[in-house]
């Protein structure tokens, strides 16, 4: 059967599908609700103090997407770009690690001029990991030379084998922590 790389927005996917001669998936996908996944954030060192502080996870601009995808126990971990986020000095380094905590993905009061969404988490200590030692060991870095690409949209997940090797540069046992 021939495929088609194509952007189908129909509430009757299957006609269209036929119509486009393409396969469909007519069974939904089995998702293990009890499996960890990983996640990195990218999020200035100043913000990410903040974070830390106060036990939450906030990333792409209090955006609630990316945290809703999210499953308690997950594993995250910030890397920050730059030491603050108006143009702060370049740190480039992994700066926080620890797990989504429980409970919904919820809106800070104001006063914020627009709505802001945050997740509770649980921050280990750790010492932060400069991201150039670990290039050569990551996976979801792609292309080596360009690899400030892979962070671009500002939260992305990864697989545990790289998540493990960034735990384990800023001084956690994996086996441990994220079991």
């Amino acid at each position: 059967m021939r495929r088609a790389h194509c952007l189908i927005r129909s509430t009757d996917s299957v006609l269209v599908a036929a119509r486009l001669n393409v396969g469909v998936r007519t069974e939904p996908k089995e998702i293990a609700m009890n499996e960890r996944r990983y996640w990195i954030g990218v999020v200035a060192q100043d913000q990410v103090e903040t974070a830390v502080r106060h036990g939450f996870v906030q990333l792409h601009y209090g955006n609630a997407a990316p945290l809703s995808r999210m499953q308690p126990g997950d594993g995250l971990a910030f890397y920050s770009p730059r030491e603050s986020f108006q143009g702060g000095a370049p740190l480039q380094a992994f700066t926080a690690i620890g797990l989504v905590g429980d409970g919904e993905v919820f809106e800070v009061p104001p006063p914020e001029p627009v709505p802001v969404y945050r997740r509770r988490a649980a921050w280990l200590d750790a010492t932060a990991a400069p991201i150039k030692p670990l290039l050569s060991q990551l996976s979801f870095i792609r292309n080596k030379e360009h690899w400030g690409a892979a962070f671009r949209y500002g939260v992305l997940r990864v697989p545990r084998e790289d998540f493990v090797a960034i735990a384990t540069a800023m001084g956690r046992t994996a086996d441990v922590d994220f079991a």
